[in-house]
This record gives structure tokens, C-alpha cells and sequence, in this order.
């Protein structure tokens, strides 16, 4: 999964991040952002080029009811707030619905860290967040 940041750096050939998208491919795996994402990368104008190529190849997951609940809760849960911690609660909601295993690409990340923390599953099952 892919957060804004790590968006962009796959977007413009971060070889972290090539090689987490590499690898998922190559694994029959799902790459996926949050639709919310897209609103804290995409500007409307050229320079979005490089962004929208990659999202010809990765799949956004709709912010729905469900979705915006779960990651008031979340937020809650966390003690987080505020519109960047909002932002990350709705990716972190969507990454708690997949299937395991889910790394998601970051550059910040203490607070997805913090959102997605389930201890009491198994820790191959837990979701992995990964500074890009």
C-alpha cells in the first residue's frame, strides 16, 4: 500500500520503492492507495504526469462510510488528531482490510505505525510499515 509519499516516490523511480512494487508485482500482489491519497498528491496540472502513469498500474481503493468510520475509530484508539493524522487513518483503515501480508510505503512512519498496531495478531500477520 502506498501513502502519499510513497505515491510520489514510486511515481518519480525511488529505487526503494520500484523494488517493494517489484517484488508485490512479482508475487501476484495487489499494489493499492487510498482515493483520499490521491487528493494530497494530484495538482491538476503536468507535473502530475509521472503520478498518474503509476496509477494506470495500481489499484485505488474508494473512502466509503465504513471506511471513514473505522478511521475515526482508529484515530480515537490512537490518540491521534488532526488533518494529516486524518489522512493517515483512512490508509490505515484500508490497509487493515486486506489480506496479509500488507507493507505499507512511507516516509513518516510513526503514525501508521501507531494506527494499524494489532497485538494480539500474530506478528507475520501484522501489517508492516515501511520508511521509503
Amino acid at each position: 500500500m502506498l501513502d502519499a509519499d510513497g505515491l510520489v516516490k514510486l511515481a518519480h523511480g525511488d529505487v526503494v520503492a520500484r523494488s517493494y512494487y517489484e517484488d508485490a508485482r512479482a508475487a501476484d500482489g495487489n499494489v493499492i492507495a487510498a482515493a483520499s491519497t490521491l487528493t494530497e498528491v494530484l495538482r491538476g496540472g503536468p507535473r502530475d504526469a509521472p503520478v498518474h502513469r503509476i496509477l494506470n498500474k495500481i489499484t485505488i481503493v474508494p473512502v466509503d462510510a465504513r471506511r471513514a468510520r473505522a478511521a475515526g475509530e482508529l484515530l480515537g484508539k490512537a490518540r491521534l488528531s488532526g488533518h494529516r493524522c486524518a489522512l493517515d487513518a483512512l490508509v490505515a483503515a484500508i490497509a487493515l482490510d486486506q489480506p496479509r501480508p500488507v507493507i505499507i510505503l512511507t516516509s513518516d512512519p510513526r503514525d501508521l505505525t501507531r494506527l494499524t498496531d494489532e497485538p494480539d495478531r500474530p506478528r507475520r500477520e501484522r501489517i508492516a510499515v515501511v520508511a521509503i
